[in-house]
């Protein structure tokens, strides 16, 4: 069995071998919980991978908003990636520091802007670190690109949609995090916020998509077996949810790589839907 959607993740060697092709951009997607107390930036200025831009999750957002890292209108996102250099016919790879963790934020980001071309570097910079491969600690001066942003209604939800759902059942909800978190069994990491998780949804957490050992993403058949363990039938619609729209993210890759077709991200989460009092919870 091998994945459907088997481009959208790259291997270490992969990339290796187009790393200094012309149409390739390798994008720095490092961020980190605030209880890491580590800095994305930081770590990418001290060391990349050889080319590589960084991806600011706080900053190439919705700024004005009271909850972090909301996706930006599509013309502040076509300026900011501009600027970084990302152009329409780039294929883009995207890495963080963990392995499978904030890069696939950024792969869905793109995505919903409709930029498909988009892959996952495999065990991220950890592994591509591990094996000895190239590093750099040289600033990146972008040239200015021209990149067209075109919102995918089709792949985010919103809280109005998300309690609509509720009631009708249309699409399954599956929630990355851990299993404490979901039943409400330990406070949440964020003040003031309710503990539990959204009425009728199942739970995946995120680490499990990946091997301890090395950090790759599971093989096809290990992947769909995962899935379907979760309850989660996928033929039907899916929306994803986490504590902040990041590790939603990391369910809407694996769904992908398996070919599932009908699948969006809730991008408050449960930084939204927890804080309010007017939301039900179930524990």
């Amino acid at each position: 069995m091998s994945y459907v959607n088997s481009d959208s993740l790259v291997s270490t060697q992969g990339l290796a071998d187009h790393l200094v092709t012309p149409d390739v951009l390798v994008v720095d997607a490092g961020w980190f919980l605030p209880s890491e107390e580590r800095n994305g930036r930081e770590e990418y200025e001290n060391v990349h991978i050889p080319g590589a831009v960084f991806f600011d999750i706080d900053a190439y957002a919705d700024t004005g908003s009271d909850l972090p890292h909301m996706l930006p209108g599509p013309d502040a996102f076509s300026s900011m990636m501009g600027h970084m250099g990302i152009g329409d016919g780039h294929r883009i790879i995207v890495y963080d520091r963990h392995g499978l963790f904030s890069a696939a934020r950024v792969w869905w980001t793109f995505r919903t802007f409709g930029h498909d071309d988009v892959a996952i570097l495999d065990g991220g910079f950890p592994k591509w670190e591990r094996e000895g491969r190239p590093l750099s600690n040289l600033p990146i001066i972008p040239r200015e690109r021209s990149f067209t942003a075109r919102l995918n209604n089709l792949m985010v939800r919103d809280l109005t949609q998300v309690r609509k759902n509720i009631d009708s059942a249309k699409a399954q909800l599956l929630d990355a995090r851990g299993v404490a978190r979901f039943r409400g069994e330990t406070p949440e990491p964020r003040e003031g916020m309710s503990a539990g998780h959204i009425p009728g949804s199942l739970n995946l957490p995120y680490t499990e998509l990946s091997d301890p050992e090395d950090g790759t993403v599971l093989d096809a058949e290990a992947l769909s077996a995962l899935f379907d363990a979760t309850g989660i039938n996928r033929v039907r619609p899916v929306i994803t949810t986490c504590g902040s729209g990041i590790t939603a993210c990391v369910l809407a890759f694996g769904l992908h790589l398996l070919g599932h077709r009908d699948v969006a991200v809730y991008d408050g989460s449960w930084a939204e839907w927890g804080s309010r009092d007017d939301t039900p919870i179930e524990t």
